[in-house]
């Protein structure tokens, strides 16, 4: 009978640890992680997540000893992905691989299904990739200067991107607001087929994560002329910044990162932000990664709290201003 009661309690204490009610010493023998973990990436594939994603996840999985397996769920500018991950059992079996949009529509959403702030714990946050403004041969401009007359001088040029309220959609915004000029938005289901539509003539410009369009504006499918971040890239250093080549005070750069439910047992997120960190700065992938034109951060998740915190207020206030509505 006490064997059997001994049992009962056992078993009892694996459920709540599993359930993330219980951080006693139970959880601590419970070894983690002792099956897969599925990565959701809220974005469709070969976009910049996707492309990242698939970088790192050899690394964290043999860092962790279990296969990670990557599930893109695009949809609603990556809120499908990011409420499947809210409502995921906190035992650290669900991730959620995201970008700067994640916290675009926390600020910008009044009826998203998850709180943005509340309902996941970050682990780390990657790198930070500036946008390109990437222009379809088509348009007859090769600097950024260039590009605002022909388009102030223009009524049928449109624009792709990931979808209403992502952060290729506000720089976008951004920049027309800046520059003065009028275009017409046509949203994507992920940034990968808003390039497709560009590549066919369908959009004629578009702000993308310069690492994962390299491909197209190396090959001339595409002409990058000029990039949002704050300096010029290491890698890339004749590409000048829109805010050099006549914009000033424009500024747009993107970055990836990774979280997990709210309520995940404080053990079980560092052992995550420890494999993670141990991927992004593993030499085969840092040297990737800044080759493509990345800066490679590779965070606490305490520290990425705080820039979660500063692009909240900070896209806000922007998508506000402009009179962004996503609801």
């Amino acid at each position: 009978m006490v064997k059997r009661t001994a049992t009962i309690a056992a078993f009892a204490a694996c459920t709540l640890c599993a359930l993330g009610l219980w951080t006693g010493a139970a959880c601590a023998q419970d070894k983690y992680p002792s099956r897969p973990v599925r990565l959701v990436l809220p974005f469709s594939p070969g976009g910049g997540s996707d492309v990242t994603a698939r970088l790192l996840g050899p690394r964290v999985a043999e860092r962790l000893g279990q296969p990670v397996v990557i599930d893109n769920r695009p949809a609603a500018a990556g809120v499908v992905g990011a409420d499947i991950v809210a409502k995921a059992v906190p035992d650290g079996y669900t991730l959620l691989g995201t970008t700067l949009t994640f916290v675009i529509n926390g600020k910008l959403q009044k009826n998203l299904p998850y709180d943005a702030f509340r309902d996941f714990t970050p682990i780390t946050q990657a790198i930070v990739s500036p946008f390109g403004l990437l222009l379809h041969p088509s348009v007859p401009a090769k600097t950024v200067k260039e590009f605002i007359a022909y388009a102030k001088g223009s009524n049928k040029l449109f624009y792709g991107s990931s979808g209403p309220g992502g952060s290729p959609h506000l720089s976008a915004e951004l920049f027309n607001s800046m520059a003065g000029i009028k275009a017409t938005h046509v949203p994507y289901k992920g940034i990968a087929p808003a390039i497709t539509a560009q590549l066919g003539n369908e959009v004629q410009y578009s702000f993308s994560n310069v690492f994962s369009t390299l491909g197209h504006w190396k090959a001339g499918r595409l002409r990058l002329v000029a990039h949002g971040g704050s300096k010029r890239m290491e890698t890339f250093p004749d590409i000048p910044t829109i805010a050099e080549a006549g914009l000033p005070g424009f500024e747009s750069s993107n970055w990836y990162g990774y979280m997990v439910t709210a309520r995940t047992p404080r053990p079980v997120v560092r052992t995550l932000n420890e494999a993670f960190v141990a991927a992004i700065n593993h030499p085969d992938v840092r040297k990737v990664l800044v080759a493509q034109g990345n800066d490679v951060i590779a965070n606490t998740p305490e520290q990425f709290a705080k820039t979660i915190q500063s692009d909240a207020d900070k896209w806000g206030g922007i998508g506000k201003k402009l009179g962004i509505k996503l609801d």
